[in-house]
């Protein structure tokens, strides 16, 4: 009864329904468009970096993430392999022969950090071959080198031309040799772009006279979800003190920081966002409230129990806050999911903002259904506070004065 009270009064006054439900629905449109904004670019850059090079884990010699020495090279020997392949977490390990190199054309020089990997296994993990936007993809004895567009451009170099690398290799042998540039590469990472240089395996061997050794194996694992069951269990099979296993959140702790900085800036943004939706409900309950004190004042003179009125009044504005989430979630979906087909895309001037700290100039939506049911959980919980002000309201009421106003 009492609900079927309150929904009838609520369409007594549809604009003030209208308007009260609109400005809920318009809290949750945004605060979730924001979001998966926010988490959508984040994880576009994220799996930029960890799908398509870094991996969700690597493993290493002990202390080489701290300098990164190829001196730190190990043999990748049978026994690793089978520790690897015991895991069913993971999918596949990619050995990698990792430096850095100075990267010449005739007239022109740039840092590049070489990467020495074995074609087909490569392949099979970070899809470079699909990353090839000129040229082809090299084969394993193949002596040639897939280049980074950005770094490419730089060296104003192109298919066909030959790339030269000047290094120090294992052990302080001297490293200089020829590549003609078979392929360019790009990433969605600005970063990559700009100084990859990937070589057959056994050619980055023989150039950094490390032959039948390798730096790092980056590891492809079933989903993001699995990666610490998978990197626990490697640490339990090996031998942990010379060995060291890293997921990408230890690989990458400055995208974490950044991200969860980013994070916090939002939640100022969500807060005042709320702010500004909540004085605009509680405004529409205020003003419910003064509009009705006539209709109050004449119930509790009759004989209606105060506590009744009070949950009528309070079911009412419940029934505005469901309206208004429930739409706002309806709304959101489409618009969500259009951003997600059709991400932003930025040009221009903030587009090279964007790659210098390392983004990609694009925002994808993430579609996710727990982003608009928080949201709209947190927009409730708000109206349901608010609801709070008629109780108070008709608590103090006196009847011969309402009934006078």
């Amino acid at each position: 009864m009492i609900l079927k009270m309150a929904w009838r009064n609520i369409w007594r006054n549809k604009r003030r329904t209208f308007i009260t439900a609109g400005s809920i629905l318009f809290a949750v449109l945004v605060a979730s468009l924001m979001e998966s904004l926010q988490k959508g670019a984040w994880n576009n850059m994220i799996n930029n970096v960890v799908s398509f090079y870094m991996g969700y884990a690597q493993i290493h010699e002990k202390g080489y993430w701290e300098d990164q020495s190829i001196d730190k090279a190990f043999e990748w020997n049978s026994e690793l392999v089978k520790t690897t392949e015991s895991i069913p977490e993971i999918q596949q390990a990619v050995p990698r022969l990792e430096s850095f190199a100075l990267a010449a054309s005739d007239e022109l020089n740039a840092g590049a950090m070489v990467v020495g990997v074995d074609p087909v296994l490569e392949n099979q993990m970070t899809g470079l071959e699909d990353r090839i936007v000129a040229g082809a993809y090299f084969d394993d004895n193949e002596k040639a080198a897939l280049v980074g567009a950005g770094l490419a451009e730089r060296l104003k170099l192109g298919v066909g031309d030959t790339l030269i690398l000047i290094s120090q290799g294992y052990h302080g042998v001297n490293s200089a040799d020829l590549f003609p540039i078979k392929g360019i590469v790009k990433f969605g990472s600005p970063e990559l772009n700009k100084q990859i240089v990937y070589l057959p395996l056994v050619h980055a061997q023989y150039f950094y006279g490390a032959e039948g050794l390798i730096t790092s194996v980056a590891l492809q694992i079933t989903n993001q979800e699995k990666v610490e069951a998978a990197t626990t269990a490697l640490k339990a099979q090996m031998d942990t003190s010379a060995y060291e296993i890293m997921d990408w959140k230890e690989l990458m702790p400055d995208l974490l920081q950044a991200k969860a900085l980013d994070s916090a800036g939002n939640y100022i943004v969500y807060f005042i966002l709320y702010l500004i939706i909540a004085f605009g409900i509680y405004g529409t309950i205020l003003m419910m409230t003064k509009e009705r004190e006539y209709e109050f004042g004449v119930l509790t003179a009759i004989g209606m129990q105060r506590w009744k009125l009070m949950i009528i009044i309070w079911v009412e504005t419940i029934l505005l806050g469901i309206i208004g989430t429930i739409a706002g979630i309806l709304t959101s979906i489409p618009v969500v999911y259009y951003f997600k087909k059709y991400p932003i895309r930025f040009s221009g001037e903030y587009a090279g903002t964007l790659e210098k700290f390392g983004f990609e100039p694009i925002f994808p939506a993430e579609f996710n259904v727990q982003i608009f049911l928080a949201q709209a959980i947190i927009v409730f919980i708000i109206t349901s506070i608010l609801a709070m002000y008629p109780w108070w309201k008709i608590r103090r009421m006196k009847p011969v004065e309402a009934m006078r106003a």
